[in-house]
């Protein structure tokens, strides 16, 4: 399978903060969710991806050419980050006029689809608009210059939740066709499940995991039992634990085995948000 994004052996070193061997693989076709509490990194590797940040070490590849975009592969990423870019004073008509200069393949068509369907005001300047309106901005215009991948930075991040819905939908229809692709950073872990194929946790500037979604559903799992279970029980699959005085809680990442193995416990399924959890929060 070809990717669409692959990163190897990435660190970026600041003071106080340093991303630390970051590796994964995006394929095409699907959407890799990145998630991460916030100082974690996220923006420094999608930095790093777009070339707005030079790395110290590590290789990344996107779009089958090395080291920074140049303009032709640039042409090819739509990208939706904190900070969208234009002066304030603009208006919609502005910004459109600004892209189809920028791109070869800008869309305008398409840009005023995205616009009726997000109720983006014509008449209003930049600087009237909410930040969700800001969002729902940048991403009609990612949308519109017919990129094969999406890099979205916190995309749904100031929006309620019809929008995101629809935003999510939008994403989905995006990667029918399998030569697109997308990665978006959000802190709201329910959308990511929604319509992820991948996730990867990024912790204090570490990879924790890169994952198929499916499968880190279908293997991880949480057992409530007693101190005595706990210290019984085989701890080949034990990922992490979190105890009170009177019961343990033990997310495991095998079930079947574990199931197999011990009978008499019961193992409850889990979420990606759950798995975060008990990684950051949960010890050994």
């Amino acid at each position: 399978m070809e990717n669409a994004i692959e990163i190897k052996g990435l660190c970026k070193n600041y003071d106080g903060f340093s991303l630390k061997d970051v590796s994964f693989c995006l394929p095409k076709g699907s959407i890799m969710g990145l998630v991460g509490e916030n100082g974690a990194g996220k923006s420094t590797v999608i930095k790093s991806i777009l070339g707005l940040v030079y790395p110290d070490s590590g290789e990344i590849e996107v779009l089958g050419q090395k080291g920074s975009p140049d303009r032709a592969a640039k042409e090819q990423i739509g990208v939706v980050l904190d900070n969208y870019g234009f002066y304030d004073g603009l208006k919609i008509k502005d910004v459109a006029r600004v892209m189809k200069e920028l791109y070869t393949q800008w869309d305008d068509k398409q840009f005023q689809e995205y616009k009726k369907q997000f109720h983006l005001p014509e008449n209003k300047k930049l600087k009237e608009f909410s930040k969700g309106m800001k969002q729902k901005l940048s991403l009609a215009l990612a949308l519109s210059h017919n990129a094969s991948l999406l890099i979205l930075d916190e995309a749904t991040s100031g929006l309620d939740p019809i929008v995101r819905d629809e935003i999510l939908d939008i994403l989905l229809e995006f990667i029918q066709d399998e030569t697109h692709s997308v990665l978006i950073s959000s802190h709201i872990i329910s959308d990511l499940e929604k319509v992820a194929d991948y996730i990867t946790f990024i912790h204090e500037g570490t990879i924790v995991f890169s994952e198929n979604k499916d499968e880190l559903l279908e293997n991880y799992g949480v057992v409530k039992c007693t101190e005595q279970d706990y210290k019984a029980m085989d701890k080949t699959h034990v990922t992490a634990v979190r105890n009170s005085r009177f019961s343990y809680e033990v997310m495991i990442n095998n079930k079947n085995e574990f199931i197999w193995q011990h009978k008499d416990l019961v193992v409850d399924d889990t979420t990606i948000e759950e798995i975060i959890l008990f990684k950051v929060k949960g010890g050994l």
